[in-house]
């Protein structure tokens, strides 16, 4: 459902919009995921804590740590995620520590019957990914792919080779976090993807406005992940009609790109 709703929506001419949901961050968070998509949300994606992220800045971790201090779990997000549907793919994002944990079938059970269209595992490597790519296509189950700037053209052909759901081009040699100027790597791994694959090309890490967003488009991307600008706003305590705003901002920057 990712991959083929994405890409229907980019044959129309849409360019796409993925928020950044950290769940369990507040006790109503699915109330959060209902709010990205009546404001323009074209996938979801949905974080599920885990007290190690090491591709997590200082905002996505406080966001997790509050999430962890309220008790969540991969089984309790994925239980609240399972009594909800949102009309949009959801995408999760998290460390395969957890899925091993859990053991790799039971996992991609879990996610399917909570509804889980794609996963991003971000430290689960390409070499040693096969065995779970394998059993997750079996249940539909879309592992989404990262491509940095500092990936060679040969291995990203690597990767490209086994991309599903959308490729998700790594914005910036870092972890997570706002920036005021876009990096100039994120414009140029949009550059060298583009030309490379037909899946949609989205860009995250570090948009963090509808200006970021326009550059990356018209680079050759697709859309934009956008996640620590949204969730600092959040746990700054903004209203919910501030976050509307925003979102609508990163909508209209991408609209009219």
């Amino acid at each position: 459902m990712l991959e083929r709703t994405l890409q229907d929506l980019r044959t129309r001419g849409r360019r796409l919009l993925v928020p950044y949901i950290m769940a369990g961050v507040e006790a109503d968070w699915l109330s959060l995921v209902e709010l990205v998509v009546e404001r323009g949300a074209d996938a979801v994606e949905i974080g599920i804590p885990f007290s190690d992220p090491s591709m997590d800045g200082p905002v996505i971790q406080r966001a997790g740590e509050t999430a962890l201090a309220r008790g969540a779990t991969p089984l309790s997000v994925l239980s609240e995620l399972r009594q909800q549907s949102f009309g949009v793919p959801i995408v999760v994002m998290t460390y395969y520590n957890i899925f091993h944990h859990m053991g790799d079938d039971r996992a991609i059970g879990e996610l399917r019957r909570s509804g889980v269209d794609g996963v991003i595992i971000p430290d689960l490597p390409f070499e040693e990914g096969a065995r779970w790519r394998e059993l997750a296509a079996r249940e539909n189950l879309e592992t989404v792919q990262l491509i940095s700037p500092a990936t060679s053209d040969e291995r990203i052909d690597e990767i490209l080779s086994v991309a599903e759901g959308f490729v998700y081009g790594v914005g910036r040699m870092a972890v997570t976090g706002e920036q005021v100027e876009l990096a100039a790597t994120a414009t140029a791994i949009a550059a060298r993807i583009r030309p490379r694959t037909s899946l949609p090309v989205l860009i995250g890490i570090g948009i963090s406005n509808g200006a970021q967003a326009r550059s990356v488009v018209g680079a050759g991307a697709d859309g934009v992940v956008v996640g620590s600008a949204l969730m600092r706003r959040l746990l700054d305590g903004e209203s919910p009609d501030a976050l509307a705003a925003f979102l609508d901002e990163l909508r209209s920057a991408l609209d009219d790109a």
